[in-house]
């Protein structure tokens, strides 16, 4: 390593892992290969050799670096932004640089899961059964006190489904295919196979009978018979009408808990924007406008710490007076060059967002058709 405290052109970059601060592009021979170029070429765009530049081969190698990690920075933070809502639920593991990311409906699911479990058609919370008992006399029954929160459970509950209906009428009625108390042993007589056995396996009864007699049942209860009902307030059950025996009811409930609980994904994957792996581009990978990009912002770099190193003094002593150098100008022109390449990188980052692509896609499909209804068409001759 030269020990000379102004750049001389002599010093050649050979090892990353010893030359520049991070080391990130050590194992890459085309890094080191850029690295000496960009140095040079910083080095004669600050007046070397006609001017001295105080500045060691090891300053502009660490610009470079830093030059390359922000190149890759920058992408991978607009990536990140872009494709967040994608990778949510995808494990940390997984390094998403360069790769093509599919959309999914995984976040559109979990939503649906949500309304699922409110509908009770499914859902990603745990539906519990209990049971009470309901004695003779006895209407109203706290279920905080029987299953919830005052049991020994100690969980908050929220009742979901109350099982106080009937059975079902389908099965209390005689079955079609038997044929007793629905005349059919007397149609199959006059169909003349009254006497085959089982002679009724050979009717068919239309659908609509088997629904009109299911309305009859139901129709009946509900006229000759008092019909089983239930009130809900604040996890206290009234049962209507008034239990006249013992018996059992059963109930679906959910912990409220379990539903407003917001770890129900497992640990490991990407949940926000600090834990989504996006890793820095191998610089072999970089195309040459984003290498092109790295080079003006290391002579951007350079021209700042040039400018510090020089306004340490700003003017020297020379032979019948003094002269100014030019700090703070190399300063201020460094600082906003690197503002500039940053705003040109963002907005071309910005163009090639999803969203405008499938924007300029869309114009670009109207152009062409607006094109071709312009062609005109044959003029068909039979």
């Amino acid at each position: 390593m030269a020990t000379s405290s102004y750049y001389d052109g002599t010093e050649l970059f050979a090892n990353a892992y010893q030359e520049v601060p991070i080391g990130t592009y050590g194992s890459e021979a085309s890094f080191g290969t850029d690295c000496n170029n960009a140095t040079l070429w910083c080095a004669r765009r600050l007046g070397y050799p006609m001017v001295d530049i105080e500045l060691q081969a090891i300053q502009f190698w660490a610009c470079f670096e830093e030059s390359a990690l922000e190149y890759t920075a920058q992408v991978n933070r607009f990536n990140i932004r872009e494709n967040l809502l994608l990778a949510r639920g995808a494990s940390t593991g997984s390094n998403l640089s360069h790769r093509n990311l599919s959309p999914n409906l995984g976040s559109q699911i979990a939503i649906s899961k949500q309304y699922g479990t409110e509908a009770g058609v499914g859902g990603d919370v745990t539906f519990h059964s209990a049971s009470i008992t309901l004695n003779a006399g006895i209407q109203t029954y706290d279920l905080d006190a029987l299953i919830g929160i005052n049991s020994a459970t100690a969980k908050d509950i929220e009742i979901r489904r109350v099982f106080y209906e009937s059975s079902p009428a389908m099965t209390r009625f005689f079955d079609p295919h038997i044929g007793s108390g629905v005349g059919s042993q007397q149609m199959l007589a006059g169909m003349g196979m009254g006497m085959m056995s089982p002679a009724i396996n050979y009717l068919m009864m239309p659908l609509y009978d088997d629904l009109l007699r299911i309305q009859a049942i139901e129709f009946n209860d509900h006229v000759r018979k008092s019909a089983n009902s239930f009130e809900l307030t604040n996890n206290k059950l009234t049962i209507l009408p008034k239990p006249t025996g013992t018996s059992t009811l059963w109930l679906h409930y959910i912990e409220v808990d379990d539903r407003n609980n917001l770890l129900r994904t497992p640990a490991g994957v990407v949940s926000d924007y600090s834990n989504i792996n996006y890793a820095n581009t191998l610089y072999g990978d970089i195309n040459d406008p984003g290498k092109q990009w790295i080079r003006k912002y290391t002579l951007a770099l350079t021209k700042e710490l040039l400018g510090i190193v020089r306004g340490k003094y700003p003017t020297i002593p020379i032979p019948g007076g003094d002269t100014s150098l030019d700090g703070d100008t190399l300063r201020s022109e460094g600082a906003a060059e690197r503002d500039v390449l940053v705003e040109q990188l963002r907005e071309d980052l910005e163009q090639s967002s999803r969203r405008n692509m499938m924007e300029r896609n869309s114009e670009e499909a109207q152009f062409q058709q607006d094109t071709i209804n312009k062609i005109p068409l044959n003029i068909y001759v039979g």
